[in-house]
């Protein structure tokens, strides 16, 4: 046996990975020692999905008498930009039915039962406007992207009789999965 035919078959012989493959090069003719092996490659995909958003906090504008007139105040809120590797959808809630409320003024109450549908939403700052609550509400949706951006948009609902001072609060829940 040649050198080099030699060398093939040890080197085959010595790997560990290539016991179910077999290669023999043998001769003659002397110049077409060619030895060819194939093997495969394979992967598994997930889902990737991936949700930023441009603030964990709005502050929200407090209320002057106008605004108590026209019933609300408008606020630009997150922007969330979703990259995925799928189809996906964007849903908002609150963590809670009401807002958190604190007194800040001696012999006034601030309002407990503030629900949380007095904070509404959209995806454009002209509406339209849908009032948010603990059920998870779709905002957008798409298929595979490397960056689809959804802005937020907030409207805040004011009442001069039940919307006392107060410092108010409310967990806003962006949640991103696959339909």
């Amino acid at each position: 046996m040649r050198p080099a035919a030699l060398a093939v078959v040890v080197l085959l012989a010595a790997s560990p990975g290539l016991e179910a493959q077999t290669c023999i090069a043998q001769a003659p003719p002397a110049n077409l020692w060619t030895c060819t092996v194939n093997t495969s490659a394979s992967l598994v995909i997930g889902d990737v999905l991936s949700l930023t958003l441009s603030s964990t906090t709005t502050a929200l504008s407090p209320p002057a008498g106008a605004d108590y007139d026209a019933g609300f105040v408008a606020n630009t809120g997150p922007t969330a930009t979703v990259r995925a590797n799928r189809p996906w959808r964007l849903q908002i809630s609150t963590a809670t039915a009401t807002w958190s409320a604190a007194n800040t003024q001696p012999g006034v109450n601030a309002r407990a039962n503030k629900p949380a549908s007095d904070l509404l939403r959209a995806t454009a700052a002209g509406g339209p406007f849908t009032a948010l609550s603990t059920t998870p509400a779709t905002v957008a949706s798409g298929g595979a992207t490397a960056g689809t951006v959804t802005n937020g948009f907030f409207r805040t609902t004011y009442a001069w009789a039940v919307d006392t001072p107060g410092t108010y609060s409310l967990v806003v829940t962006f949640t991103l999965l696959a339909p």
